[in-house]
């Protein structure tokens, strides 16, 4: 049976401040997987003239995903914190909604990998940027 990771869901969307802040809405999660729709907004955008997507944005949400993919393998009151990230910027990101997609390659006692690819959202095929992450895992004390 399928892990409930509602209050995963519920946490990554409202109780994180700069989640909500950007307006993350989680389209999916599963054991190792998350999937979030981020609605554009003109705050976005770093370049003006094209316009592009800011790359502190792009970074934003490839953390936010990788962070939630890891999440889903362990209990709501653990803990997940970056602890290294890369991210290849492309090609630049249209001014519209993107989706981000991360899964996670492996899981271990204190740390885990994520890959993560951002795409707009009526482009699953124009990949924005892509990244890799290393989350720390720290299980909740007891009690």
């Amino acid at each position: 049976m399928p892990k409930d990771l509602s209050r995963h869901i519920q946490f990554m969307e409202r109780a994180v401040p700069f989640n909500s802040h950007l307006g993350i809405k989680v389209l999916e999660a599963a054991e190792g997987y998350a999937r979030i729709l981020v609605p554009f907004r003109d705050e976005f955008i770093g370049d003006s003239r094209r316009p592009a997507l800011h790359g502190g944005f792009l970074s934003a949400v490839v953390d936010a995903c990788g962070g939630l993919a890891v999440w889903t393998l362990f209990d709501v009151r653990d803990l997940i914190s970056t602890v290294d990230m890369r991210v290849d910027y492309l090609r630049p990101g249209p001014d519209r909604d993107v989706v981000v997609e991360s899964r996670v390659v492996r899981v271990g006692n204190r740390v885990s990998v994520v890959n993560t690819v951002v795409y707009p959202v009526d482009e699953p095929e124009k990949i924005l940027a892509e990244g890799r992450a290393v989350y720390n895992n720290r299980r909740a004390e007891n009690g």
